[in-house]
């Protein structure tokens, strides 16, 4: 998939903007329009979909026959559009993660040598739900292979950004021109830091009973989270817990910046000392591994453990937020207020 410099530079100036997070769903709603507006009816029979449709909440991380509008059924200026919406839900530095990871299945396609499924850039597909703008929810998604990015807005109300996902196979690119290549290597490399940090006491607090899981925990099949498990805030050192704010941070801020501002707010509200860590598997570099964040139903979720220790899946989910729970509760109860 081509990463044009206009849309690149989309995200540059979402990033610079002043943090206003109540205009968050009008840019969103901005772009949808302008992206809706270049398409074809046929391409918008595609993409739209009932905002009650059970296809909002039908999202997945791995290669599958999805629903949409796939970029390669798309014009190179329907493509900028819908870089632009893409753009407008993440920051500059999630931007760059989202589509770099729809490049690894380039690299992919050439390590595997046609023995997996399909590989392609292009297969990544939009969908909308609703209709963007005004009082009623909507919401928007972008899907495909190791990306599931999932938005509702409604109203004034600042948008949900989760479920979230961002994965990568290879986790490090090892040969050609893209070696050294590591798109959530600051993830794995602040989990790390994180477990290194802390004495051999605090470490048997930490670990995980049991195996190893070779995936995330808090997967689409999930309806209620994991329970809080491993150290928590309130047994760690002001700088292991500077470590364990940088981490939470690393992934609130790859999307909007306004947003994920307010979501660390609500994080601190609720006091750093309900957050736990919890790994599992070994501390070295190079070996499966697995690590979880996790304040009551806010959970980050980071797996490391297929394909030798190189295929990386990174999950943000709130269980009271994901696909806007919170904000459609409110906009019924305002509706039958009469408010």
């Amino acid at each position: 998939m081509k990463l044009p410099f206009v849309a690149l530079a989309l995200s540059l100036c979402l990033a610079l903007q002043p943090l206003r997070a109540h205009e968050a769903g009008d840019e969103m709603a901005g772009a949808a329009k302008n992206f809706l507006m270049a398409l074809s009816p046929e391409q918008r029979e595609k993409i739209r979909f009932e905002f009650g449709d059970e296809e909002r909440k039908n999202w997945h991380y791995i290669p599958r026959v999805r629903k949409g509008l796939p970029v390669k059924e798309m014009t190179q200026e329907q493509r900028l559009l819908a870089q632009a919406l893409l753009a407008s839900g993440l920051s500059n530095r999630g931007y760059e993660k989202a589509v770099s990871i729809m490049s690894l299945e380039a690299v992919l396609a050439i390590l595997e040598n046609g023995k997996g499924p399909v590989r392609d850039p292009e297969n990544y597909f939009f969908s909308i739900f609703g209709t963007p703008g005004g009082t009623d929810p909507w919401g928007w998604r972008v899907e495909g292979h190791h990306l599931s990015l999932n938005f509702t807005a409604a109203g004034n109300a600042s948008p949900s950004l989760t479920p979230s996902f961002f994965g990568t196979n290879p986790g490090e690119v090892k040969t050609g021109p893209r070696a050294g290549t590591r798109i959530l290597g600051t993830e794995e490399d602040l989990g790390r830091a994180l477990m290194t940090s802390l004495t051999e006491e605090q470490r048997k607090v930490a670990l995980l009973p049991g195996a190893t899981p070779k995936d995330v925990l808090n997967d689409p099949k999930r309806v209620d989270p994991t329970k809080p498990e491993g150290i928590p805030q309130s047994q760690m050192t002001p700088e292991q817990t500077a470590g364990l704010v940088k981490l939470v941070k690393e992934y609130l801020f790859s999307r909007r910046p306004d947003i994920a501002t307010e979501q660390w707010e609500k994080i601190q509200k609720a006091g750093l000392g309900s957050l736990y860590f919890a790994w599992s598997g070994e501390i070295q570099p190079g070996q499966p591994h697995y690590y979880r964040v996790q304040g009551g139903n806010f959970v980050l979720e980071y797996d490391n453990t297929q394909n030798g220790a190189n295929h990386v899946h990174c999950m943000w989910r709130d269980f009271d937020h994901d696909f806007g729970m919170d904000l459609l509760k409110a906009h019924l109860d305002a509706a039958h207020s009469g408010k």
